[in-house]
């Protein structure tokens, strides 16, 4: 139990229905302190199952250029990473290897998503790919491997 489930309030950590309306039916995971100073970054269940994230370019997300900066971009990969693999059960664990090819810009107001799959999962390993979109436009192809805590 978290401190705030303790007190009766929500858990500090763990999914939360997105509070923003832009969001509705998408889902934000609180208490990864990182993420919610780089996001707020949103995923939701496809009606085929697949995971779909976005969030929207803000003006902290922006580089010199006017464009959404490339670090932005790799940290929104990696949380979709980490969203991805929810459909092989999930879990915590460690960011093994993220690679990033990018493609295009994004700017500012616009909404970025992402979408990818699984190409294999063992027993503590998950390897995925991903493509990052903004306006239907490519904007990054990004893939992974991701190592799943012991349980």
């Amino acid at each position: 139990m978290t401190d705030g489930e303790a007190d009766g309030g929500a858990p500090e950590h763990g999914p939360e229905p997105a509070g923003d309306s832009d969001w509705a039916g998408w889902t934000h995971w609180r208490g990864d302190h990182f993420e919610d100073h780089a996001g707020p970054f949103y995923h939701r269940i496809e009606p085929d199952g697949s995971i779909r994230c976005g969030f929207r370019v803000g003006p902290q997300h922006i580089n010199g250029q006017g464009s959404l900066h490339g670090g932005a971009m790799l940290t929104f990969a990696d949380y979709a990473l980490w969203a991805l693999a929810e459909v092989t059960g999930g879990g915590s664990g460690v960011t093994v290897s993220l690679n990033g090819e990018f493609v295009g810009p994004a700017h500012l107001g616009e909404r970025v998503e992402a979408t990818g799959e699984v190409v294999r999962a063992g027993g503590s390993l998950v390897f995925l790919r991903g493509r990052m979109e903004a306006g239907g436009r490519a904007v990054m192809i990004f893939s992974g491997v991701l190592k799943r805590a012991r349980r």
